[in-house]
């Protein structure tokens, strides 16, 4: 029953991760970063208690609370991207299918050096990082920096919670999501006033 549901969280993994990749709207990527946090609790429950599985979750909500609410806060911008090539939609998902494909060659590999985490909880750490390295790669907006580093962090976490499972490291982490969030915000807000007094 357990590895069903790490199956599960493994598609909402990959569907949240192009989703990111794809979405405009800050809402939907706020929603979608919130629903990835819930699919990194069931696979990091495959290795943790409940008690410590749930910090992860907590903590990745607080920090799309803290960007999404300022984000709301501020006044809307234009996208500076385009819908043409190498940035426009059909490459983001052509990309992305690179990085599942990368993903599905290497897990077993990894899966047998990180002490046979198993392999759902692989597949879905691998796909985050490859999602999130990818979404760095193609952006420059700070809300978008932002989330892709979370969902690298986010990749990372659930991969180090097979080897280790210590009660410091898992609020360690969390500290260092929450810190992320409250720079994403920062950043946010300065850039955005930078944008209004150029006006």
């Amino acid at each position: 029953m357990a590895v069903t549901f790490a199956w599960i969280a493994v598609g909402a993994v990959l569907i949240t991760s192009i989703g990111l990749l794809l979405t405009r709207d800050w809402r939907w990527s706020i929603s979608l970063l919130a629903l990835q946090y819930l699919a990194m609790f069931v696979l990091v429950l495959q290795h943790w208690p409940l008690g410590m599985a749930s910090v992860k979750v907590v903590a990745g909500w607080m920090s799309a609370v803290i960007l999404g609410m300022t984000r709301s806060g501020l006044s809307p911008t234009e996208s500076a991207e385009e819908d043409s090539l190498p940035r426009g939609r059909p490459f983001r998902l052509f990309a992305a299918g690179i990085v599942a494909l990368i993903v599905i060659v290497v897990t077993p590999g990894v899966d047998t050096i990180m002490a046979d985490a198993g392999f759902a909880v692989t597949a879905a750490s691998l796909l985050l990082i490859g999602m999130g390295l990818l979404h760095l790669g193609i952006t420059a907006q700070v809300l978008r920096v932002t989330l892709g580093l979370m969902t690298v962090l986010a990749g990372f976490e659930i991969l180090y919670s097979a080897v280790e499972g210590s009660v410091l490291v898992a609020a360690l982490l969390a500290v260092i999501n929450l810190g992320l969030a409250l720079v994403g915000s920062y950043l946010l807000i300065a850039s955005n006033s930078e944008e209004t007094e150029s006006i």
